[in-house]
């Protein structure tokens, strides 16, 4: 992760006081699981009163900017939506949501986490395995 999005990131979560979904103990789960990959790029983009972006990308990824987007959706309590590329997973439609468009333009999977969910968590886990093999190919 660059200096200044890594600083921009410990700023955010420090600022973020726990609540009983356990959304703030999600994200540095998911940060700390992208961090454990090889080969990985991190970025931050704080949009204060909208959303919070962790983004990863894979340095061999040459069409794309990044095969995973981790938001922190600013609401009360906060939540979060981590959504991939449609067809750099294999997301069963009961699991995630479909949205067109929905990152940076091209069609999404998106899975919504208002607490924490075992299951969804380990479920998302793989599908994050699938995306960083994707953006490996380039």
């Amino acid at each position: 992760m660059k200096t200044t999005a890594e600083q921009e990131v410990n700023v955010f979560v420090e600022g973020w006081e726990e609540t009983p979904e356990r959304n703030k103990e999600i994200f540095l789960h998911f940060k700390n699981y992208l961090e454990s990959k090889e080969n990985i790029l991190l970025d931050f983009l704080a949009r204060p009163g909208v959303t919070y972006s962790l983004r990863a990308a894979h340095p061999a990824q040459k069409e794309r900017k990044l095969f995973v987007m981790v938001d922190v959706i600013e609401d009360n309590p906060r939540w979060l939506s981590i959504c991939f590329y449609g067809d750099m997973i294999a997301a069963p439609v009961s699991k995630g949501d479909f949205v067109p468009g929905g990152l940076l333009g091209e069609d999404a999977v998106c899975f919504d986490l208002e607490k924490w969910d075992e299951e969804l968590i380990r479920t998302i886990e793989g599908h994050l395995d699938e995306a960083w093999s994707s953006a490996a190919k380039g």
